[in-house]
């Protein structure tokens, strides 16, 4: 499928993680460990945040993550403290910039790992069910961008946890009418700059991996002298679909049908069940 990071914490360059981690997200890219394919290769993209007030950031390109120079220099290049990265596994989608993620509305970058099963079947109920006003928003064709659309429909920017239940409740009674079974498979971040909304859930209970990170204090214990560790401060937090590096009690993985919120180093978990539209 795909592979995604979110991170949250002082400014660091993306290349700490993107390339300098042991099994960085361009690693993943080529020799992804957990995810349902080794390689995942039919393009990537970067959605970071700079001011407070402003829209964030996006570089996307249909490129293999580990083959484009171009990431390489602006990874190096930004700092940010918040940023949200996603390289693309395609399924039976076309392989174009804009079927890339994250996908972005407003102040909101979203990215998922995953699938609607049977897209083809639904995608026309799906899309119906989208808020007129955001029907026009739409560039690509991937189950993701409708699942972002139909989530911002339901009221994504106001309760976000609230909103991705009601988009996974829509999209099963969807299928449950094309009798399709267990539709639905993701591990979701939407994310506003300020919070982080992750899940994990499938409809049958086998969703993908996902994990965030422990402690980054006890990282700098760990390794007091490394300057990229120590630049993200106490309260950096990181959620990943595999972990980055290999290291006992770093990383927490979370647990199924789980929605993660975090926001200022404080990270909370919640329950997550589809919730029907009617």
């Amino acid at each position: 499928m795909c592979r995604w990071l979110a991170y949250s914490g002082n400014p660091i360059q993306l290349e700490t993680v993107l390339f300098r981690a042991q099994h960085s997200l361009i690693d993943q890219s080529l020799h992804s460990r957990l995810g349902a394919t080794t390689t995942n290769g039919d393009g990537f993209g970067i959605g970071w945040y700079g001011h407070h007030d402003e829209t964030p950031f996006r570089y996307r390109s249909v490129h293999p993550a580990w083959n484009d120079r171009n990431l390489r220099e602006a990874a190096r290049a930004i700092h940010s403290s918040h940023f949200l990265a996603h390289i693309r596994a395609a399924t039976d989608t076309p392989v174009q910039e804009t079927n890339c993620h994250p996908f972005r509305h407003g102040r909101w970058l979203f990215a998922h790992n995953g699938l609607i099963r049977d897209f083809h079947k639904l995608r026309r109920d799906l899309t119906i069910a989208i808020d007129p006003a955001l029907f026009s928003t739409l560039e690509g064709s991937t189950d993701s961008e409708v699942m972002f659309r139909l989530a911002l429909t339901y009221g994504l920017e106001q309760r976000p946890l609230a909103a991705l239940e009601r988009m996974a409740g829509v999209v099963e009674e969807v299928a449950a009418r094309h009798r399709v079974r267990a539709p639905l498979n993701m591990t979701v971040c939407a994310t506003n700059g300020e919070q982080i909304v992750a899940v994990r859930y499938a409809s049958d209970g086998q969703s993908r991996t996902l994990f965030h990170s422990t402690s980054f204090r006890h990282l700098h214990e760990l390794y007091p002298h490394n300057p990229r560790i120590a630049a993200a401060g106490d309260d950096a937090l990181l959620i990943v679909s595999e972990p980055l590096v290999d290291l006992p009690g770093a990383w927490e993985s979370i647990p199924e049908a789980t929605a993660i919120i975090a926001r200022a180093g404080k990270v909370e978990q919640h329950p997550f069940k589809p919730q029907s539209h009617r």
